[in-house]
């Protein structure tokens, strides 16, 4: 019976080389086409609105802070930086997820079919 060790040496180390490369290479495209903003930036932006609003409505007893938030105070929030890093991404996703959690609108990105 003869045991099979697998391919040479040489050949595994060329294949592996070469595939760290393309990672590297394809890293660094992704880098470069989206410049630090992830590809999701936009479903982040809203969603940190959406969830922010929510929290909001959820502790509003008297429903003032509610109507001011959708009376245009989303977009006042998002311009002094109550945003934080998530409305960086897209501020206008990010007022307009504030506006859906503020009138009680379901998220836009809930579901498995967007």
């Amino acid at each position: 019976m003869h045991r099979h060790e697998g391919p040479p040496l040489r050949k595994f180390v060329t294949v592996a080389v070469a595939a760290v490369l393309l990672g590297t290479a394809a890293a660094g495209v992704l880098i470069g086409h989206y410049n630090e903003r992830p590809p999701w930036g936009t479903d982040i932006a809203y969603e940190g609105g959406f969830v922010q609003a929510s929290r909001i409505r959820g502790f509003d007893v008297d429903g003032s802070r509610t109507k001011a938030l959708l009376a245009g105070e989303c977009a006042l929030m998002e311009r002094q930086g109550m945003g934080g890093e998530r409305a960086v991404h897209d501020p206008a996703a990010w007022v307009e997820g504030c506006l859906d959690g503020a009138a009680g609108h379901p998220s836009r990105n809930q579901g498995i079919v967007r």
